[in-house]
């Protein structure tokens, strides 16, 4: 059985066809690179997978269950979405960091933060930084950490090494192949090529709102 599963999944906005009969199925552990070019609709099939918007027509099905019998609150606790431009809130990184424990209504797991810094190759200082001071790559960095906190089923990621140096962009990619690897399913959009097939099992092709191709590579 599918993991999550898009049936004949169209989606308008003010009057214009963004994505149209978007049919897919994604299993667990999959590892999808979603390529095309851009204004395609690859962010917005993104956001589609996280419920942040609704489609207009078709269904999006989610371990079995129509995604509208879920919670918004629910399904984002199992699926995650990486912006290409992180938003980062409040004044200190350590706000940020706290956020994902307290809407859970539990005490901030410092080890588990000390770790996910660690995996990212970020001193633990960082928490005590103003977010209005950090680059944006820096920014990227905590964002991901922030949704990694509890580890989702789904992790969706859009454009999340764009403004990151060679050796980061090596650590991210290092850090989400291990995830995978322990059994999450990723789904990223991706420009660059070489990205695209490094670590994926499939690549989904969007073009003109339409998917062009699902090739599998392993």
């Amino acid at each position: 059985m599918s993991l999550l599963e898009f049936q004949n999944v169209f989606f308008n906005n003010d009057g214009k066809s963004i994505l149209k009969n978007i049919s897919v199925s994604i299993g667990q552990g999959d590892f999808i690179s979603i390529v095309g070019p851009s204004g395609s609709g690859k962010s917005t099939f993104l956001k589609l997978c996280s419920h942040l918007i609704s489609p207009t027509n078709g269904n999006i099905i989610f371990k079995g269950k129509n995604f509208t019998d879920y919670s918004p609150t629910e399904l984002r606790k199992s699926i995650a979405y990486c912006f290409q431009t992180p938003y980062l809130f409040g004044d200190t990184v350590m706000e940020n960091i706290n956020f994902p424990f307290s809407i859970r209504n539990v005490k901030t797991d410092q080890k588990r933060v000390n770790d996910l810094f660690s995996m990212f190759h970020m001193a633990s200082d960082y928490l005590d930084k103003d977010v209005r001071n950090l680059s944006g790559g820096e920014k990227q960095r905590i964002a991901l950490i922030r949704s990694l906190l509890f580890l989702p089923e789904i992790l969706l990621l859009d454009e999340i090494t764009s403004a990151l140096d060679v050796d980061n962009t090596k650590i991210v990619e290092n850090v989400i192949d291990s995830l995978n690897k322990e059994g999450t399913t990723v789904l990223w959009i991706t420009h660059n090529p070489e990205q695209s097939r490094k670590y994926a099992n499939k690549v989904l092709a969007i073009e003109a709102g339409e998917i062009k191709s699902l090739e599998v590579l392993k």
